[in-house]
């Protein structure tokens, strides 16, 4: 059974709750919060769901806030992590045919929630395609000769 990691800000938890009883039979979930409406910084969620995720310990990841972009750009600040954030199945899809994306950021304020359990779907069972994407993948990771 995969391992997922969850996590979201205040515009998550009804979301995040459906996800979880919708997909608990087919994934594990390991939930990093919010369970909470009241305003929480996302980045206090996201860290911690992407730090599993890059060490292995998760496979996969599902992040939620409002518009998607913190939780997105929070995650990416990890070597090994790759989040799309989808707005489309086909988005979604394409994220991990393409990019071998590993995490998904989700816009809770923006897309209903029939939509998000179909992206969440269609992400976990989404295979990446390899060949000529690995190459551009393998370019993802910052090279040393542009470290800061």
């Amino acid at each position: 059974m995969l391992h997922i990691a969850i996590a979201g800000d205040h515009a998550s938890p009804a979301l995040k709750k459906k996800i979880i009883e919708t997909f608990s039979s087919t994934y594990h979930f390991k939930d990093f919060g919010t369970c909470t409406e009241e305003s929480v910084d996302y980045p206090d969620f996201a860290h911690p769901a992407a730090k599993e995720v890059s060490e292995g310990t998760c496979d996969f990841g599902i992040l939620i806030c409002g518009s998607g972009n913190g939780v997105q750009m929070t995650a990416n600040k990890y070597q090994k992590i790759r989040c799309a954030l989808a707005w489309t199945v086909e988005v979604a899809a394409l994220a991990r045919q393409h990019n071998d994306a590993n995490m998904l950021a989700l816009p809770a304020r923006f897309i209903s929630e029939e939509l998000a359990l179909e992206m969440v779907k269609t992400f976990l069972a989404t295979s990446f395609e390899g060949g000529r994407h690995q190459r551009r993948v393998d370019k993802i990771a910052i090279p040393k000769e542009y470290k800061e």
